[in-house]
């Protein structure tokens, strides 16, 4: 039960830090200098709601990724299982075996890569955030 618990910690702390996702990060222009660190944060987290309520998403596409790489594992899996059936003389059976390993391949890799990938928000995300701030005065330099 132990080993249980440990491995539900070290997964929520994965999947938390790996949802912590980019802010935009501001030059430090007069008008920054002026309002302080404590009220740019303000204004950023007013942004990034005004976004959300727009329409905007700060992670999207990552259900469609993953999807994408299971099909794109499968394909390969029953390309290459066929092939290497063919040789050994069992192509429907090594096809299916192919599109099962790689779909499960294709699954995970699109898992990690969703979730452990790059921590960059949706562009029409980063836009209206960026746009939001100018209108504020503040000047983005990029996201990190």
């Amino acid at each position: 039960m132990k080993k249980r618990t440990q491995l539900v910690l070290a997964s929520l702390v994965l999947v938390t830090s790996a949802c912590s996702g980019a802010k935009p990060i501001l030059y430090p222009n007069p008008h920054l200098q002026a309002a302080g660190k404590e009220a740019a944060e303000q204004d950023i987290e007013s942004c990034r709601q005004s976004a959300e309520s727009a329409g905007a998403e700060e992670a999207s596409g990552k259900g469609t990724r993953v999807a994408t790489s299971t099909a794109v594992g499968a394909g390969v899996g029953a390309a290459s299982g066929a092939v290497g059936g063919a040789i050994s003389g069992a192509a429907g059976r090594g096809s299916i075996i192919g599109a099962a390993s790689g779909a499960v391949w294709g699954l995970l890799t699109g898992i990690f890569y969703a979730f452990a990938g790059s921590p960059q928000p949706s562009q029409a995300y980063t836009n209206f955030v960026n746009r939001c701030l100018q209108d504020k005065g503040y000047e983005v330099t990029g996201w990190q």
